[in-house]
């Protein structure tokens, strides 16, 4: 019998398995690296970017606090305009309560900021504007005053004026009295000085002349006065007024005086009540005293 040799089995090699493990192993830890790098490098750009975040969330605050601080310095007395001041002043407040946490807010915000300082200044303008005229006003007020206060010192020298000329006209406007006489006279009219004797009182004078008294019939008032001070008069009647008092008068008499000078006697009955001594006799016309004169009684 032929002795058949057996054929030799051939094991595979197992040389690229560990070649193909070791390459995988390789990417792997390329791709764990590149993760890796990528992780802190991202890491690093949220830490710089919340770092940005964070210093422009602050810096939109500041600007959003000196904008409160810009609106509280801002002072009208235009009620509308300080309304719309304050409305302004309390939108920023609640922007400024907002917490933005991401860049779209952050623009939005920095967006209305910007608006707000445009109303801002335009506020400022018309504050400027109101001050500007305010001042103004109150410039041409103080001259309206001072030309008030010049016209009114005018208006009082003139007032002065016309009443120095008027109480000038009103002195110059008294008639007065001249060459006035006082002679007591007997039944027969003759000139006596004894009280027994008396009849009559009779006082003559001029009524002076004078262009610019009011012409017209006038009435002239008599007061006697005895040595005692009492007036004599024949009725308790006889009264007339003499800067606002009553005064009692011995005789009148009217008159039409035409501005010249014109002469008149006033005469006075002897009532009994003549006595001895100095009397005074006083000429009163249109509240004015116009004349004085004296005479003499005696008892022989």
């Amino acid at each position: 019998m032929t002795e058949l040799n057996p054929t030799p089995i051939e094991h595979p090699k197992k040389k690229s398995a560990p070649i193909s493990m070791i390459f995988t192993t390789v990417i792997l830890a390329a791709a764990l690296i590149f993760l890796v790098v990528m992780y802190f490098d991202q890491k690093n750009k949220m830490v710089e970017m919340e770092t940005v975040l964070t210093e422009e969330k602050d810096s939109l605050a500041n600007e959003l606090r000196l904008m409160i601080h810009g609106y509280d310095t801002l002072k009208t007395d235009n009620d509308t305009l300080m309304a719309n001041l304050e409305r302004e002043r309390n939108r920023i407040v609640k922007l400024l309560e907002i917490n933005a946490s991401n860049v779209q807010l952050i623009k939005k915000y920095r967006s209305e900021i910007s608006t707000m300082r445009e109303i801002m200044k335009s506020y400022i303008v018309q504050i400027d504007s109101l001050n500007t005229r305010n001042k103004e006003l109150v410039a041409e007020n103080l001259n309206i005053r001072t030309q008030m206060t010049q016209v009114q010192e005018s208006n009082v020298a003139l007032t002065k004026v016309k009443e120095e000329l008027g109480a000038k006209v009103e002195v110059a406007s008294v008639i007065q009295a001249k060459d006035i006489t006082a002679v007591t006279l007997n039944k027969k009219r003759k000139e006596t000085t004894r009280i027994n004797l008396i009849d009559k009182l009779r006082i003559c004078f001029t009524l002076r002349e004078n262009p610019i008294a009011t012409a017209g019939e006038k009435e002239v008032f008599m007061r006697v006065i005895r040595p005692d001070s009492l007036v004599i008069t024949t009725s308790p009647d006889n009264l007339f007024d003499y800067n606002g008092n009553k005064l009692v008068y011995s005789a009148s008499r009217l008159v039409d005086y035409m501005n010249q000078d014109i002469e008149m006697c006033i005469f006075l009955d002897n009532t009994g009540d003549f006595i001895a001594g100095n009397y005074s006799v006083e000429l009163f016309l249109e509240n004015n005293i116009i004349g004085r004169t004296t005479f003499m009684l005696s008892k022989r």
